[in-house]
């Protein structure tokens, strides 16, 4: 009997085109898959430039409109929302008022745009005057006392008709208090994304400047995860799917393609990753230089994450890659 060795197997046959590669490619980034993160200010008629971020801004909710309006016509698969409030204070009070800035931009962006899945990022630390996800005790940030808080975030992004809610804070048992505060005021059908395994990453950088949400004192360790660990994720997807969560996301995306596979594997819900700022940062500086070709490193990298295993991307290069992949 023949063997299947060379020269009768040539793995090359079906590289020798584009068109035999595309037709065998075993992963395909298609716009759907992609939510694209805006950060949104009080104000008209701003679009506010983040010097960290190049080509992201900080929008009015008018200008943001636009942006969404663009999102649909693309077909990305949605926006998630960032706040950065009017004031600020020990806790939070804008991330949960029902005239906040989130609030305002989710009823604006789906009077536009009915169709845009529209998710409500549900975290304190762009509202609060210290920086942190959850209100401080004794120095320290309290677990169960935020918790309501969160939920009332929550409850107020549904209100003003947000498809789904990300919450991002890592505090224990918080999609278990918003899943019961939504269900008790009849939004039982809002999804829950949880952020349920957030490391507590220096690529964030950039972020902190886009939604002015640096510490004030400290840093998140306490409650965001230790990189070392990847078990742990395995048991923060499980308590937060145990408690109402409806699709789950590990952030930051390209140290972490390993925690990806392992919570595909594991869990037969919808898995999301971030493509979080500094790593979006680090590309377009690189392009910037003409070190490395911006959309060939890109698809590669988005391509690389939904390989691992996540079927959600939120990324920064979302609005590119969709232009990009119709230009194909």
């Amino acid at each position: 009997m023949s063997s299947a060795q060379f020269p009768i197997r040539r793995m090359r046959r079906l590289r020798r085109t584009a068109a035999l590669r595309r037709l065998v490619a075993e992963t395909h980034v298609v716009p759907s898959q992609l939510v694209w993160p805006q950060f949104v200010v009080h104000g008209e008629g701003v679009r506010r430039p983040i010097a960290t971020l190049p080509g992201v801004a900080q929008l009015s909710v008018d200008q943001l409109v636009k942006d969404a309006e663009r999102a649909a016509s693309l077909g990305l698969g949605g926006i998630i929302l960032f706040g950065i409030p009017a004031t600020k204070d020990a806790t939070g009070s804008e991330a949960y008022d029902d005239q906040g800035i989130v609030q305002q931009a989710i009823r604006a962006v789906k009077r536009a745009v009915p169709d845009l899945v529209v998710i409500g990022d549900v975290c304190l630390c762009e509202y609060t005057d210290h920086g942190h996800c959850g209100v401080i005790e004794h120095g320290e940030v309290a677990n169960d006392p935020t918790l309501e808080i969160l939920a009332q975030q929550a409850l107020s992004h549904a209100r003003a008709g947000a498809d789904i809610v990300a919450p991002s804070d890592m505090m224990d048992g918080r999609v278990g208090a918003i899943r019961k505060m939504l269900d008790e005021n009849r939004f039982e059908n809002i999804a829950i994304l949880s952020y349920a395994a957030k490391y507590c990453s220096g690529f964030y950088g950039p972020f902190r400047e886009a939604a002015q949400s640096a510490p004030q004192f400290g840093d998140r360790r306490s409650y965001q995860m230790d990189p070392a660990n990847a078990r742990e994720a395995l048991k923060e997807v499980r308590l937060d799917l145990e408690e109402g969560a409806d699709m789950v996301m590990v952030k930051p995306a390209l140290a972490y393609l390993d925690v990806i596979r392992r919570v595909r594997d594991a869990f037969d819900v919808p898995v999301g990753a971030y493509n979080v700022s500094g790593e979006y940062a680090m590309v377009k500086a690189a392009a910037q230089k003409g070190w490395l070709d911006e959309q060939r490193v890109v698809l590669e990298i988005l391509t690389g994450v939904q390989r691992a295993g996540a079927e959600i991307i939120l990324t920064y290069h979302a609005k590119d890659v969709a232009r990009w992949l119709k230009a194909c």
